[in-house]
């Protein structure tokens, strides 16, 4: 089994890093602004929010296209998805978020991958190959969020999504 991860901080002040959550879910334009992986983003199924068990499309800057879904969403404190269908060479694909308060303000943001290769006979290289490449583009993520966290068009978005999930819209 393959796995990258990669932390930073990000100035999600607020309750339990809230801002920093909702930075990290932004989606459309906003997330183009700050997430260099991403290329094109949508919520599937006329979703307009994310949320257990909501789809979205994704296509990186690679040129791969995803389908995952989300397994959890427990705003302000982590978020998981799993691939519902992705390039053929994933047999698994998962990834989580997870994000901590810091002492004194900031929160620290925990991405991390898992997945599994196929063909079974070719795994072992493929997952060496892809944990080295799935490793930098995760610390360019979370570079770009760090970035996201300190964009004033970024947060402006992410507050506006706080308020208007905290008013049940």
């Amino acid at each position: 089994m393959g796995r990258a991860h990669g932390t930073g901080r990000g100035d999600g002040r607020g309750p339990g890093g809230a801002r920093a959550g909702a930075v990290s879910q932004t989606t459309g334009t906003t997330r183009y602004r700050w997430d260099p992986f991403v290329r094109e983003q949508s919520l599937l199924d006329g979703r307009t929010r994310p949320g257990r068990g909501v789809r979205t499309a994704t296509r990186s800057r690679h040129g791969l296209a995803m389908v995952s879904e989300y397994v959890s969403y427990v705003p302000p404190s982590q978020v998981g998805m799993r691939m519902v269908t992705g390039p053929w060479f994933f047999a698994v694909f998962a990834g989580s978020w997870r994000f901590t308060p810091l002492p004194g303000g900031g929160t620290r943001a925990v991405w991390r991958c898992v997945f599994r290769c196929r063909p079974a006979r070719l795994a072992p290289l493929a997952e060496r190959i892809g944990t080295a490449l799935l490793g930098r583009d995760v610390r360019r993520r979370i570079a770009g969020f760090a970035r996201g966290c300190a964009d004033p068009a970024v947060l402006a978005v992410a507050r506006r999504e706080l308020e208007e999930d905290a008013a049940g819209r």
